[in-house]
């Protein structure tokens, strides 16, 4: 049995349509724009108690591999793709606790608008919104907004600080009580209680104060995913919820203890910022239908692993077609402003490989070292030994999001995970950064 509970998210990567062509695919592939798929899963993963759904994101079609936009369309890698904050509002209507965190650029936004989108959704469901905050890594992305270039990877960062400041400005700028609504004086407002922040940055200025009134949590709860050492800075600054994408076990601890102690520095209390490890289960009924369905996801990769190298090219805005697919992949030369972790990552899990064989497993989530394939049980006993191995907070689970995998999760992998006493079967808060906090 656990000693302490953790706590559990899910990945919404792409979007439901790339889910097309696998065998419980259904007819997404002319579905796709229905919202159903997304409501149920909310309702589904409601019912397994998830703290969250993290909604990933990007604003452009790619033509990084080949520079073409041909193999992006083809093989739908990340498009189409709705935006998060259409999406998020289904989901939340459709659930009564789980929280919903919208993946949205800083670059695509000003900080009032986002301060007033959030807050708006955390006021509309109660206090269960949050943000992923992305800085923007693709020249691509930049241009759909009409910026010419992109800025260096740190100081991307830099203007990521000032504009979570200017958001929290506005959030701040009204007290939680400020609507009185007292019909004896015929006030509803207390002028006293919402003040005018007039922030002014380097990058943003916003006046203030916000018109949409308090968010129900004051600040919506806040996800990142900094690997590099300035990310690493700006989530532990920042982020109530950190992503981690880890290579070995020792290197998710690592990054714990380090997020930790960057905090403490910066005057947070570390309990305050829960860190998610990022992982794909796969569950069978038994553990040889599990290893058949790994075999075959590893051929399948294996098979589609241009495609895998174009999505790779995408992140790193590298061509990777560039490079023969035959021959060992050389570090030599390779440098990003792109996400710079993936780039490492990819380097350092394909040592000795060809390029092709480093496409098979480019994307992989789970550790090195780790099955996380087998029954249900066995799925859950090895997630208690990470997290007690890690030593918190919890896993963003991830995989094809289809009603098959849903059930996997919800009706195999939670139960199993409830019986071991690692996670809760019951919320106890209303808003998200309540159930984030419970342990």
């Amino acid at each position: 049995m656990m000693s302490r509970k953790f706590h559990l998210g899910y990945f919404l990567t792409d979007s439901h349509a790339q889910a097309w062509a696998t065998a419980w695919g259904g007819n997404v592939g002319k579905e796709w724009a229905s919202p159903d798929l997304y409501v149920a899963a909310a309702r589904e993963l409601e019912r397994a108690c998830f703290d969250y759904v993290l909604i990933e994101d990007n604003v452009f079609v790619a033509d990084a591999y080949g520079d073409s936009m041909d193999i992006y369309l083809r093989k739908g890698l990340s498009v189409p793709r709705r935006d998060p904050l259409m999406v998020a509002p289904y989901m939340l209507q459709a659930t009564r606790h789980i929280g919903v965190v919208p993946t949205i650029s800083t670059f695509a936004y000003h900080p009032y608008q986002l301060a007033r989108l959030i807050g708006s959704l955390d006021q509309l469901s109660h206090g269960r919104a949050g943000w992923n905050v992305v800085t923007g890594s693709s020249e691509r992305a930049l241009q759909n907004f009409g910026h010419d270039g992109m800025d260096e990877h740190d100081a991307r960062y830099d203007v990521a600080d000032e504009f979570v400041e200017a958001a929290n400005a506005l959030w701040d700028s009204w007290d939680a009580d400020a609507v009185v609504a007292d019909r004896s004086s015929g006030v509803l407002i207390d002028p006293s209680k919402v003040r005018i922040p007039d922030y002014k940055g380097k990058h943003y200025a916003t006046r203030g104060p916000l018109n949409s009134g308090p968010a129900p949590q004051g600040r919506p709860v806040m996800a990142q995913a900094g690997s590099s050492g300035r990310g690493r800075i700006f989530a532990a600054r920042n982020a109530d919820t950190i992503v981690v994408k880890a290579k070995t076990l020792d290197y998710a601890r690592q990054y714990r203890q380090e997020i930790r102690e960057l905090a403490r520095s910066l005057g947070r209390d570390p309990d305050t910022i829960k860190l998610m490890l990022l992982i794909a289960p796969i569950i069978g009924a038994t553990r040889e239908e599990a290893e058949l369905k790994r075999r075959k996801r590893d051929a399948d990769d294996l098979a589609e692993a241009e495609a895998t190298l174009a999505k790779v090219s995408k992140i790193v805005d590298i061509d990777f077609s560039r490079y023969p697919l035959d021959e060992p992949l050389k570090a030599e030369g390779l440098s990003t402003q792109g996400t710079r972790s993936v780039l490492t990552d990819f380097i350092a899990r394909n040592a000795g490989r060809t390029l092709r064989q480093a496409g098979a497993i480019a994307l992989a989530y789970n550790p090195d070292g780790t099955s996380l394939a087998g029954t249900a049980q066995d799925v859950a006993r090895e997630m208690v030994e990470i997290m007690e191995h890690v030593g918190g907070d919890g896993f963003l689970v991830s995989g094809q999001t289809t009603r098959h995998f849903l059930a996997e999760v919800v009706d195999g992998l939670v139960p199993a995970l409830q019986d071991l006493g690692a996670v809760r079967n019951r919320y106890a808060g209303g808003m998200l950064r309540d159930n984030l906090m419970e342990f």
